[in-house]
């Protein structure tokens, strides 16, 4: 779905016409017409706006364009739920809501996330508490928090 029908659909099912969204994003109701239409597309900090106003996610606003991932743990953020919050209620993309949570961090070393992996993770193959640490180690230091 492209941004333009998000909108749209968002807006309706909120039950606001195209000039009570302008009055509360402080646009013109044309701008809310434009964007409606494909015409153009809301900037930056409007998107931030109409995240706030519909409680979604920019990527959702956009259609998802990206497959978000947790930048600590690697889990897939695939629905605006699993998505942490800035103590303000806007959305970080960056990290799930159990990696972080009213704008702190829950494991601050990457060992304790180590520790709750391997006494957490599922291991259909049996494999050996010293491989899988070594397998999820590998993994976790691709990602933005841990390097």
């Amino acid at each position: 779905m492209e941004t333009r029908d998000i909108l749209r659909n968002l807006r309706e099912k909120n039950n606001l016409t195209q000039e009570q969204l302008a009055e509360h994003l402080q646009v013109t109701r044309q701008a809310i017409s434009r964007w409606e239409t494909g015409e153009t597309q809301p900037n930056t900090d409007t998107l931030k706006l109409l995240s706030q106003v519909f409680n979604v996610s920019i990527n959702t606003l956009l259609g998802s364009p990206r497959q978000l991932i947790c930048q600590c743990c690697g889990m897939p953020l695939n629905e605006d739920s699993l998505i942490s919050r800035e103590p303000d209620g806007n959305y970080n993309e960056d990290y799930c809501k159990w990696c972080y949570t009213d704008g702190n961090f829950v494991y601050q070393s990457k060992d304790s996330l180590l520790d709750y992996l391997i006494k957490n993770m599922p291991n259909p193959n049996n494999t050996d508490e010293e491989t899988r640490r070594i397998q999820f180690d590998s993994y976790l230091s691709q990602l933005k928090y841990w390097k």
